[in-house]
């Protein structure tokens, strides 16, 4: 009795078992079925964005997801996670963000040409769980950032044929020009990444491009097909010059990241918040509402601290240095010796002006290079290096949340642009960060760079380090009362006030992300809605 009561258990054990794997398996059928669904059923007002990248440091992307949900569209952003991404993306009720996980960290010590194949494999399956199963309706449209183009732009045209979303390029660059700096022109990986790029490319909905030249060059190399856009970056509308409360707010909170600077001990103006930061105070009404004469019970302030009555809001400091900023991903397509070189000779040129005593004074630079990168350490390790003999420069490296960025470069009196591209057709998203915010930029040229900076108009274009330290001399000189950075600034603020597009031309004037993205590409978005 025994011995049938326990296989009685046995099989009835066996049989749950049965059912649960059954009923497993036919919920991954039906979910791996949806994917070959009818092309028509998919969902209206939805659009995939997929950034084989962190998202938190795509802003274009971000941008594009931003404008998407605003305009009523369920927006999934899909790529890595890491960097905090704009606020907008975390408030707006129609954005998911849905992260990609990492490959394992057993490979990332493998060569580059072994690497690639693995993180590629890891990437395809990734991107297919998310699109397919994760995402559930097929999206009306699926956005996709070139490069990286292997293996992104063939999963989203196999994803697009089947299931019937429509498929946007957004070319920032040529990914396969990207791969040269690191393999040779005629390397196998190159040639195969350039096939593969214009292979799988070519078809779309839609293209959209950084530049003119992008457009240009892609069209005639590879005919592509789908709508055309140039889109050019422009920045978001809460990018401003910023006030001195303003400043004031973000140096005091940044106080304590500064302290940790040891080159900038005894560099830094005196400061004490939150009534002073390096680059502002908070002046008293008069002479007569500043007492130092002891005062009693008012630990832990010292007593003999100043007090202040009928304070005024914070002002600039006379006394600051020159706050110089630069963004950089800190790869090789940005030689960040130019600046380095460039310091140097600022450093001995304002040395020789203190001696001299003729009246001609350049102030202190304080330069602040944000960005991460592969190349940071080795560059850092060689700046501090210098800078322990240097008096007139410090150098530093900073991440900041995606909410202090604006406020920086609003804050910043000078930014630098390293970028030089690839393929001499993309432009530096962060010169259109420093415009926005009021910034003149001193840019390194190259040949499409006249889209956006126009030398002695919204700034100035240098070719080597010994043209960017006589650019600083000249936009520095009488530091913070210099006319000629005063007139630069004047003329950037009145170049990119214009928020119309001429009637009689075709030239694109200077406006918002928003206004730029309803203008050009709201229209092709809506009209290729199935209603």
């Amino acid at each position: 009795m025994t011995t049938v009561n326990s296989v009685e258990n046995h099989t009835t054990i066996f049989h749950i078992a049965t059912g649960l794997v059954c009923l497993w398996l036919s919920y991954r059928l039906f979910v791996f079925l949806r994917f070959f669904r009818p092309k028509s059923e998919h969902t209206l007002r939805s659009v995939a964005i997929l950034v084989l990248g962190d998202i938190g440091r795509s802003p274009r992307m971000m941008y594009h997801a931003e404008s998407f949900a605003e305009n009523g569209f369920m927006t999934y952003v899909i790529g890595y996670g890491g960097s905090k991404p704009i606020p907008a993306l975390e408030r707006l009720p129609k954005v998911e963000l849905r992260y990609l996980s990492e490959p394992p960290a057993i490979l990332r010590s493998l060569p580059f040409v072994l690497l690639a194949p693995f993180k590629i494999i890891h990437q395809i399956t990734s991107i297919l769980r998310e699109l397919l199963i994760h995402a559930g309706e097929p999206p009306e449209y699926i956005l996709v950032q070139n490069p990286p183009s292997i293996p992104t732009l063939a999963i989203v045209w196999l994803v697009g044929k089947i299931r019937g979303s429509k498929v946007i390029i957004d070319w920032h660059n040529l990914g396969y020009s990207i791969l040269e700096l690191k393999l040779s022109k005629t390397h196998l990986y190159v040639r195969i990444a350039k096939w593969f790029e214009a292979t799988f490319g070519r078809v779309a909905y839609a293209h959209l491009f950084v530049t003119e030249a992008m457009r240009d060059f892609l069209v005639k190399e590879w005919n592509l097909v789908g709508e055309k856009v140039v889109l050019h970056d422009r920045p978001p509308k809460h990018f401003h010059r910023c006030s001195a409360q303003e400043i004031h707010d973000l140096f005091t909170k940044l106080q304590t990241p500064f302290s940790r600077y040891k080159s900038l001990q005894n560099f830094l103006p005196e400061s004490t918040t939150p009534f002073s930061t390096p680059l502002t105070d908070l002046k008293p009404s008069s002479e007569s509402s500043t007492t130092t004469s002891p005062i009693p019970d008012l630990d832990p302030i010292s007593a003999t601290a100043p007090t202040y009555e009928n304070i005024q809001p914070p002002r600039l400091r006379p006394d600051r240095p020159a706050l110089v900023v630069s963004s950089t991903s800190w790869t090789p397509d940005e030689d960040f010796g130019i600046l380095l070189d460039a310091l140097k000779q600022y450093e001995q040129r304002a040395r020789e002006l203190s001696e001299a005593d003729n009246g001609k004074k350049l102030p202190k630079i304080l330069m602040a290079v944000t960005g991460k990168g592969p190349q940071r350490d080795e560059y850092m390790k060689e700046i501090n290096r210098l800078q322990a003999e240097w008096h007139w420069v410090r150098c530093i490296s900073l991440w900041l949340e995606a909410e202090d960025y604006p406020i920086f470069l609003g804050s910043a009196d000078l930014g630098v642009s390293l970028h030089s591209s690839s393929s001499g057709r993309d432009l530096p998203m962060k010169v259109v960060d420093m415009f926005g915010c009021g910034l003149p930029v001193c840019a390194l040229n190259f040949e499409c760079l006249p889209e956006l900076v126009k030398d002695g108009r919204n700034g100035l274009v240098f070719n080597n380090s010994e043209e960017l330290a006589k650019q600083f001399e000249l936009l520095l000189t009488s530091f913070p009362s210099s006319e000629r950075l005063d007139a630069l600034r004047t003329s950037l603020y009145h170049a990119t006030r214009s928020l119309e597009v001429s009637q009689s031309s075709s030239t694109e004037q200077w406006c918002s992300w928003d206004e730029n993205w309803n203008r050009r590409l709201k229209p092709i978005i809506l009209r290729g809605i199935r209603v």
